[in-house]
């Protein structure tokens, strides 16, 4: 027997986790129309929406987060330190 859309439906963190999903991927496309926009106007209202989309994504991750739908594992220091050094480096290079 074939499910009709009324027969289906998704769980809470699943449609939590679908919209975040949409949300980074709508970031995705406006970052590349800001890259890509050739006129002032266009990327000034390209960068709003983008700054608007990105307080929606981190909205709704917090509401996830709220509800134990996200798990967020603290970085050690020792990784941190690293990755900063890394970075530091790469920086320095990228400098000469």
């Amino acid at each position: 027997m074939k499910q009709s859309k009324k027969d289906v439906s998704l769980s809470e963190k699943d449609a939590l986790q679908d919209l975040l999903d949409c949300e980074k991927l709508l970031m995705s496309y406006y970052a590349a129309a800001l890259t890509e926009g050739s006129c002032r106007p266009f990327r000034k209202e390209i960068l709003k929406n983008y700054s608007e989309n990105a307080e929606t994504q981190f909205t709704v991750f917090e509401q996830m987060l709220s509800r134990g739908y996200y798990e967020v594992q603290p970085a050690a220091k020792m990784l941190v330190d690293e990755k900063t050094e890394t970075f530091s480096k790469t920086l320095k290079q990228i400098a000469r």
